[in-house]
């Protein structure tokens, strides 16, 4: 009985893991999923952006007081304007998913998701970490080396 306990909390400790892109396996994921040069954004952008939103984190998530929103997945799409958590007040769901689905290992959605995003008037500077880290900046490290 012991063993299939540990082996069982051994099992949930492995499914609630979040997969953390490789700085190369991003960008080539980013590039399949058509990202570089989407509305004039190169692929070295969206992977300066999600290294400083999520650190390539497909599960993280940070909580807004200001706001009660959260910002949920790599990208940390914001749950006030783009997905519906159910919790957060006057939400508009614009990207029209669940915000779970931004916390899944596989990004696709959430790239659909980050697409509408930066088809808004804001473009990329809708994400603070890009306008703080990646703006102005020579931001080809984040995809030398990676063959794309």
């Amino acid at each position: 009985m012991k063993a299939l306990l540990t082996l069982g909390l051994l099992l949930l400790s492995v499914a609630v893991q979040a997969k953390v892109y490789e700085r190369c396996e991003l960008a080539r994921t980013l590039k399949r999923l058509g990202m570089d040069g989407y509305r004039g954004v190169n692929l070295a952008d969206w992977v300066c952006l999600t290294q400083w939103e999520s650190s390539y984190n497909t599960r993280a998530t940070n909580y807004n007081p200001g706001d009660s929103s959260t910002d949920y997945g790599i990208f940390q799409i914001n749950s006030h304007y783009w997905c519906d958590d159910g919790k957060t007040p006057g939400a508009v769901n614009a990207c029209g998913i669940n915000c779970n689905v931004l916390l899944q290992d596989d990004i696709t959605q959430a790239v659909t998701c980050a697409k509408r995003v930066v088809r808004d008037p804001q473009g990329i500077s809708a994400w603070v970490a890009w306008r703080n880290h990646c703006q102005n900046q020579d931001v080809s490290q984040y995809t030398r080396g990676c063959g794309v």
